[in-house]
């Protein structure tokens, strides 16, 4: 399990466009990282380096486990981080309910886990119902159902809260607070503050 997320020397490039460099960075279990900085600072760029969706220009990513191991990247990959991003990544032809199941099928999860998405999330009169009649807020409840659905170490998010209203935006923080208080870590690209505790890196500060 991923206990350590460390960051070094990364860099990153859009384009011909250096948006950081030499970044050194490490966060530990029951540990978030709210990432902030104006449009193009490199805020999804990060997440997506840390995801394996994007190669850095140089500088390591790695992940160790709680004595201090370092872990295979593919596998902790793979098996320990949730990436979610601006798009929900949902099949707009299925129900909330089949597309639920779909996903916490695809990652592993436990019947307890679906049903414990189901409830902090709401999604119980949705279910039945195709994903393109759902909401933008709705939908991203439905997609953040796949992080409590199927429990992973890591939480890499893109403007979780955007679509939700205040309601939600409590429910989530609640659920944010359980992943952590479980010794998982979060890394979240925000343009508003997050409703816990954080630690703070404004990428736009780097350049």
């Amino acid at each position: 399990m991923i206990h350590t997320l460390a960051l070094s020397g990364l860099t990153v490039s859009r384009g011909e466009r250096r948006l950081f460099d030499g970044l050194d960075l490490t966060l530990r279990a029951g540990e978030v990282l709210a990432l902030t900085g104006a449009n193009g600072a490199g805020k999804t760029s990060l997440l997506r380096a840390i995801a394996g969706l994007l190669r850095p220009d140089a500088g390591t990513v790695a992940f160790q486990d709680g004595d201090g191991n370092r872990l295979d990247e593919r596998q902790a990959r793979g098996r320990e981080t949730h990436f979610l991003g601006h798009l929900d990544g949902l099949k707009g032809g299925r129900t909330a309910r089949e597309e639920l199941g779909f996903q916490c099928d695809w990652l592993g999860h436990t019947q307890y886990g679906v049903d414990h998405a189901v409830e902090a999330f709401g999604l119980k009169p949705l279910l039945d119902l195709e994903v393109r009649r759902l909401s933008a807020g709705q939908r991203r409840r439905l997609a953040m159902g796949r992080l409590v659905g199927s429990p992973r170490a890591l939480w890499l998010l893109d403007e979780p809260m955007a679509p939700l209203d205040a309601r939600w935006r409590e429910a989530f923080a609640e659920q944010m607070q359980r992943h952590l208080d479980a010794d998982g870590l979060i890394v979240a690209a925000v343009h508003d503050p997050l409703p816990l505790p954080t630690r703070s890196l404004d990428l736009g500060a780097l350049k």
